[in-house]
């Protein structure tokens, strides 16, 4: 696993897990590129911080799956203000630097890993 891929992604995590508002928006890159379930889309570092604010979202990772030199599929579990019980989910990362780029959120292990194997033959044919 590249160390600056795996500092981008736990820096990102633990500005998101601290609220961090200044520090989530110093994680990632401008744009950063986000899937979730209210949709998909280039956004300010700026917003990211915004949706941080408003998800009130906690992210524990629980498994790794290395993609490529710059793309990482995390396992993890989700909570939100209004849940008691922890969601399973799966976010592909994408680095530059020490900053994430995307994160694209998806609803389980496999369709993240579907994803990402996509994502990296595509960039593989740029």
């Amino acid at each position: 696993m590249d160390s600056s891929l795996e500092a981008a992604i736990n820096e990102w995590h633990a500005s998101v897990n601290d609220g961090d508002l200044e520090r989530a928006a110093r994680a990632v890159g401008d744009p950063v590129v986000v899937l979730g379930p209210k949709g998909a889309g280039p956004i300010t570092p700026a917003q990211f911080a915004e949706w941080v604010e408003r998800s009130g979202i906690q992210l524990v990772p629980r498994s790794w799956h290395p993609i490529s030199a710059r793309m990482m599929v995390v396992e993890e579990d989700a909570t939100w203000p209004e849940t008691e019980e922890p969601t399973r989910v799966a976010t592909v990362f994408r680095a530059s630097g020490r900053k994430i780029t995307a994160a694209l959120r998806l609803p389980d292990l496999k369709a993240a890993l579907e994803v990402a194997c996509i994502c990296r033959e595509m960039a593989a044919t740029e």
